[in-house]
């Protein structure tokens, strides 16, 4: 039997990405996580270093495939973030990985630079759209990058606090309310962006 060290580093991912998702940085423990991806924890700290990296890869890792599954930009855009909404809920272990680092990182996050050059990809795209309005130069990159800002919020919001969903929305079908709230949401970035285009 042959080793696969690709399988391997992907079990191993996909057991921290469940594991951080549910402790955290300083809850989560490499012997649960070698466990889990069927690995020795030599090997984990073989491929990731210690902890804190492995942490980092995680989030790093569901932030690109989020960035990559959809396109904020010039297209449908109210498609795009109905997609978005989708993204979220089918992996809701983002959000819960996005709260952690908030809650335990210190000034700079794990591979801070590479997922701040994946925004400012999806930006440009929104910049190209029209989503600025009428500004150029650097008033309509921070104009995009506020209306991305606030479209990340709208969506990520439903999925950050879903006892605050229970309480508020007063439904007792969660799918339904989800449903409704997805609508919502695509419509409010709908009238976001016009209201940008033509500002």
């Amino acid at each position: 039997m042959t080793y696969d060290a690709e399988a391997t580093r992907r079990r191993i991912f996909v057991a921290a990405t469940a594991e951080f998702a549910a402790y955290g940085l300083a809850g989560a423990r490499i012997d649960r996580i070698a466990r889990a991806a069927r690995a020795n924890k030599q090997g984990i700290y073989l491929y990731f270093g210690d902890k804190e990296k492995l942490f980092g890869e995680v989030v790093r890792d569901k932030v690109d495939e989020v960035c990559h599954s959809t396109d904020l930009g010039p297209g449908d855009l109210g498609e795009s973030v109905g997609h978005l909404f989708d993204w979220y809920q089918e992996h809701p272990e983002l959000i819960r990985l996005l709260l952690w680092e908030a809650l335990e990182s210190r000034e700079e996050v794990q591979g801070e630079l590479e997922r701040r050059e994946m925004y400012r990809e999806i930006v440009r795209g929104a910049q190209a759209g029209g989503i600025a309005g009428g500004p150029s130069g650097e008033d309509a990159r921070r104009l995009a990058q506020d209306w991305m800002f606030t479209i990340l919020g709208l969506v990520a919001w439903n999925f950050a606090v879903p006892q605050l969903c229970r309480l508020v929305l007063d439904e007792d079908d969660e799918a339904a309310a989800l449903a409704r709230r997805r609508a919502s949401v695509v419509e409010t970035a709908r009238v976001l962006a016009e209201a940008r285009r033509f500002a």
